[in-house]
Parts: structure tokens; sequence; C-alpha cells
């Protein structure tokens, strides 16, 4: 990031009125889209949405299940915001009753092979996250986690 030159995260193509794909985005900047492309990937429903179909393709109930405590609702907006992203691909298929699954896409994969990693290492180190909130809230008087 602090490498690249900034140029405007808000530049659009003149042509398209698009992104210009020349322009060095800054997730640091109010206006920068990227801001938003990172939390729709980030947030509590996004990271567990991506997460769980990193282990494969799911319809939206198993989808839902594998997320436990997503609503309907929120799961709705969540998978409608990846797919807008990018990261997640919506299929379709005409049967009866209608099926539509849910899996990543290239740039998904890509995006939650990071997550992943970052999942992993929290689960790892959970015992010492506990013990500093447990530390955190001793010194600051409060009870219980």
């Amino acid at each position: 990031m602090d490498s690249i030159p900034q140029q405007g995260a808000d530049a659009k193509d003149p042509r398209t009125g698009d992104a210009d794909p020349g322009v060095a985005y800054d997730v640091f900047s109010r206006s920068c889209p990227s801001r938003r492309a990172l939390e729709n990937a980030t947030g509590r429903w996004g990271a567990l949405t991506l997460g769980a179909l990193w282990e494969g393709t799911f319809r939206f109930n198993e989808l839902r299940r594998r997320v436990d405590g997503v609503s309907e609702k929120m799961l709705s907006q969540t998978l409608h915001a990846l797919e807008r992203d990018g990261l997640v691909h919506r299929e379709a298929q005409l049967v009866n009753p209608p099926r539509v699954d849910y899996g990543l896409t290239p740039l998904g994969r890509q995006v939650t092979e990071r997550l992943i990693a970052l999942i992993q290492c929290l689960e790892d180190n959970m015992g010492t996250v506990l013990a500093s909130r447990d530390a955190y809230d001793a010194r600051v008087g409060r009870g219980g986690r």
C-alpha cells in the first residue's frame, strides 16, 4: 500500500464510468471502494460465510445451518454482497424443485485462503486470547466472558 502512489481511489474510467483499473486503491481512504469490499469479506457474517464456503458448495439452507446463528435475511444480504464483489458464485439449476448452489469464485478462494489463515491463527491461540481477556477484565473490574 505505501509503495503505490496514491491516485484518488474514487477515480472513474471516463468511457465506462467504472472504477479506473489504473488507480491505486487505498482501503484507508474514506471514499475508496476497496473499503466496502473489505467490510463485506471480513464482517462477522461475511467472514463466516466465506469460511464455510471454503469447505465446498452449499445450498442456502445448508449454508445457514453451517453458519450457526445467522438469520435468513442476513445470510441472503451477505451472499448478495459477496456475489456482487465477485467472491461468491450463485448457480441456479432449473430443476423441480429449484436448486441454488453457492460456491467461491477464484477471487473468493484467494481471499478466503487468507481469511482461513487468520481463523486458524485465532483458534490456535484462543488460550492466550482467553487469558488476556480474563487479565483485562480483572484489571478494569469486569466480570466473566
